[in-house]
C-alpha cells in the first residue's frame, strides 16, 4: 500500500509547488513587467499620494464635484469588499423607493437641470462600484459644478468632452466618463 501512496504523494507535492507557487509567481512577475499599472489596481496618485483607483467607483458628495452613480456595494455604498448588485427586481418596493430617493436627491442637488434623468444617475451598476457615468449624466451635473466652482459651463462641458472615453474597439460598450479622473482634472483647472 505504501508503494501506491508514495508516487501519489510525490505527484501531489510536485503539483502543489508548480500550481501553488511557481505558476502564480511567474504570472505575477509577467504582469508586473508588462501590465504594472493594472496589476497594482490601476491606482491614481496625486502628488505621490494614492487618491483612488480608476477601476473602482467612490463617492463624491460635494457640489463642486461630479457625482457617481449610486452604489449597492455594502451598507453605505462604495465598499470594495462588498462588491455586488442589489439583486432587486423592477417591481421590488425597496428598489422603487431607493430610485425615488435618488431622483429626489438629484433634483434637490441640481435644481437648474430640468431634463429627463439618465438612468445611470439613479440606478446602481451590477457590481455597485462602476467608476463611470454616461456623458448625459455628466452633462446633467454641469450647471451645479459650474455654479459651485464659479467656472463657465462651456469650460466644464469641454473638460467633460475631453474625458469622455469612446466605445472599446469602436463597438463594445457605450461612451463613458470616469468620475474620479474628471474630478481630478477639475481640481487642476485654474
Amino acid at each position: 500500500m505504501l508503494q501506491q501512496l508514495m508516487p501519489a504523494f510525490r505527484i501531489m507535492l510536485v503539483m502543489t509547488v508548480l500550481t501553488g507557487l511557481v505558476y502564480p509567481a511567474a504570472i505575477t512577475g509577467i504582469c508586473q513587467v508588462l501590465f504594472r499599472d493594472q496589476a497594482n489596481g490601476s491606482l491614481v496618485a496625486v502628488n505621490g499620494r494614492s487618491v483612488g483607483s480608476s477601476l473602482i467607483g467612490q463617492n463624491f458628495a460635494k457640489p463642486e464635484y461630479f457625482h457617481p452613480r449610486p452604489s449597492a456595494a455594502g451598507n453605505d455604498g462604495y465598499d470594495g469588499l462588498a462588491s455586488q448588485g442589489s439583486n432587486l427586481g423592477p417591481t421590488n418596493q425597496k428598489l422603487i423607493d431607493r430610485v425615488k430617493a435618488s431622483v429626489a436627491q438629484f433634483r434637490k442637488d441640481n435644481p437648474d437641470y430640468t431634463g429627463p434623468l439618465p438612468a445611470d444617475l439613479v440606478t446602481a451598476s451590477g457590481s455597485g462600484l462602476d467608476p463611470h457615468i454616461s456623458p448625459d449624466s455628466a452633462d446633467a451635473q454641469v450647471a451645479r459644478v459650474s455654479k459651485a466652482r464659479g467656472i463657465d459651463p462651456a469650460k466644464i462641458r469641454d473638460l467633460v468632452a475631453r474625458h469622455t472615453e469612446s466605445r472599446q474597439l469602436g463597438f463594445l460598450g457605450e461612451p463613458r466618463v470616469n468620475v474620479l479622473q474628471l474630478n481630478l482634472a477639475l481640481d487642476q483647472k485654474p
